[in-house]
């Protein structure tokens, strides 16, 4: 008895970590693959939102985001707002772009498509910023 227990035992051994081994490898769930990041970079809103005058005694009321290939600037330890090291540029050129325009085009969508372009040449032509888009996230005319 104890001869057969010698030979069975290292048999039920082996083949029970056999088993594991094949459940392991070819059985086993895949962990699944990370998509890719639908937006590449990251996003910065800029803080607060903009108001200007618009053609015909109109307002409007933006707020907007940059989507930086680089990372955001941190926020500072005194819990304000994180800013953009050219923060004061980027604004002035934000609010010269959108000031005395006609409302409808804040509102038309192609025309708006066309506004985020021309803020974003302008960015990148004028500042070190690292802007990929402009991003409307917000838009109120009255």
């Amino acid at each position: 008895m104890k001869g057969k227990l010698k030979i069975i035992l290292p048999v039920l051994l082996l083949l029970a970590a056999g088993g594991g081994g094949a459940y392991f490898f070819v059985l086993a769930p895949k962990p699944a693959k990370a998509a890719p990041p639908r937006v590449e970079g990251t996003l910065f809103p800029l803080a607060p939102e903009f108001v200007v005058n618009l053609n015909g005694e109109h307002y409007g009321k933006v707020s907007i985001a940059l989507l930086l290939s680089a990372g955001a600037p941190a926020a500072p330890a005194d819990g304000t707002a994180a800013t953009l090291p050219e923060d004061a540029a980027v604004r002035a050129i934000v609010t010269n772009d959108l000031t005395g325009l006609p409302s409808s085009d804040l509102i038309d969508r192609p025309k708006r498509n066309a506004i985020e372009k021309k803020i974003l040449t302008d960015l990148q032509k004028k500042t070190d910023v690292k802007v990929t888009e402009v991003l409307f996230t917000d838009v109120v005319v009255q």
